[in-house]
């Protein structure tokens, strides 16, 4: 019989491949109990309900990653001058280690994160934004000290955008890897991946900000 722990580990195993695969709302608990060969007790002991397992799968990850997030964050805040690709180089190496921390971890965590904000999960992201709030405000702060021009509704565009061709392409990974083998015969890992996203990224919420375009209407001929 397995302990309580191995139970647990089972159930977030099963839990956290389900979730990232066929999103949150679509993976019943019934699923997940038959992948991890558990019955549906043992997820309400240990649990409770679906939305305290939701949050214990992303901060398996978030544990992980937000505290190397805020020590190069704040590495880089000492600097007096940085540039936008500084910043999102920052999430490089606490994004790669993930995949040491667990198999394909990368590319697992950020189908989760996409997966958090795709399935109208507002108290997953309300889960995020309180407990990593600090985090969260030292990379907004890194990003506005690059690009000082701008404004709170710009950056909160743009810095969705990011977010979610961050999601695309690590979700994708192994697709845009088989992908780039195939066509260009160029082996890619995901430090490659990253590499490749990153000065996209930045240059993206580095640009400058245009004024939009005023559109005038013609009046019909002969009206006058």
């Amino acid at each position: 019989m397995a302990g309580k722990g191995e139970t647990k580990s089972r159930i977030l195993d099963a839990a956290e491949l389900l979730f990232a695969e066929h999103g949150f709302k679509e993976t019943s608990l019934r699923t997940i109990t038959s992948k991890a060969g558990v019955n549906l007790a043992s997820v309400n002991y240990h649990y409770g309900d679906k939305k305290t397992l939701v949050r214990a799968v992303l901060s398996r990850y978030l544990e992980e990653f937000m505290p190397a997030l805020k020590a190069e964050l704040e590495v880089l805040l000492t600097r007096d001058d940085f540039s936008m690709e500084d910043v999102f180089r920052c999430v490089k190496t606490p994004l790669i280690n993930l995949n040491e921390y667990r198999q394909k971890g990368a590319t697992i965590f950020m189908s989760l994160i996409g997966r958090g904000y795709t399935d109208v999960q507002g108290h997953l992201r309300w889960f995020i934004l309180t407990r990593y709030e600090d985090v969260l405000q030292l990379f907004t702060t890194a990003v506005c000290r690059a690009n000082p021009s701008l404004d709170p509704e710009t950056l909160f565009w743009r810095l969705h955008f990011t977010l979610g061709a961050s999601v695309f392409t690590m979700a994708s990974t192994t697709a845009l890897c088989e992908i780039a083998e195939s066509d260009f015969s160029r082996t890619v890992t995901t430090e490659d991946l990253i590499e490749r996203l990153v000065p996209y990224l930045a240059a993206g919420v580095a640009a400058p900000i245009e004024q939009p375009l005023l559109l005038v209407q013609e009046e019909p001929t002969g009206t006058r």
